[in-house]
């Protein structure tokens, strides 16, 4: 009797063959694995900023709800010390684990929706960068419920790191002889990255 295949490792694995069909990927590197580095290394930034911040802030408070009661004996101080370490570690822990969580989360879906714009497109450029850096912002301000004032800098903000990081970007395709959607278009060749790619297959394949 036959065994038919599961769903989801066929799912999975159509998934897996569709993002390796990308023949210049961003970083040169596919999708997955740089979805999965990006939000990861931003994880990790998120969970020291964190740590810190949070830290600091424990630090301050077991402070203040102490002012009235300060020590005044030698073991006094060394319990008061011990006990404020151990509450901006747990502070800093806390706080860490949750920001680094945020964080990574919000740029996994940046970096997701920059590839799923790509290839709506059919070009990798700065653009599509802007554009998925723009709608996180709006997401993140319209699930913070955000003023319209601060609404407006955190696009402001999403706008200028799409420009910096989508430039950084296509500025390594350019030294590595890959095409950018606007670059190819203002030399008048039109070409998107899909007809790049054709073209490369077609070459690779004529004897």
């Amino acid at each position: 009797m036959a065994v038919l295949p599961d769903p989801k490792t066929m799912l999975s694995q159509e998934a897996i063959a569709t993002f390796q069909q990308d023949p210049h990927p961003r970083l040169s590197l596919q999708a997955p694995l740089r979805i999965a580095l990006g939000s990861t290394t931003a994880g990790f930034f998120g969970l020291a900023l964190g740590a810190t911040q949070g830290g600091k802030t424990a630090h301050l408070r077991f402070r203040a709800e102490h002012a009235h009661k300060m020590p005044d004996s030698t073991t006094g101080w060394y319990l008061y010390h011990k006990s404020k370490n151990y509450h901006a570690a747990i502070g800093g822990g806390m706080e860490g684990l949750k920001m680094g969580t945020k964080l990574a989360l919000w740029s996994g879906m940046a970096l997701s929706l920059e590839t799923t714009v790509d290839r709506c497109r059919g070009a990798s450029d700065m653009f599509s960068t802007i554009i998925a850096s723009l709608s996180v912002a709006g997401a993140f301000s319209l699930w913070h419920r955000f003023p319209i004032t601060t609404a407006a800098r955190n696009a402001k903000s999403g706008l200028l790191f799409g420009i910096a990081y989508g430039g950084a970007q296509d500025f390594l395709n350019l030294i590595q002889g890959r095409p950018v959607g606007y670059i190819e278009f203002i030399r008048g060749r039109g070409r998107s990255r899909k007809e790049y790619a054709a073209e490369q297959r077609e070459a690779t394949a004529a004897p």
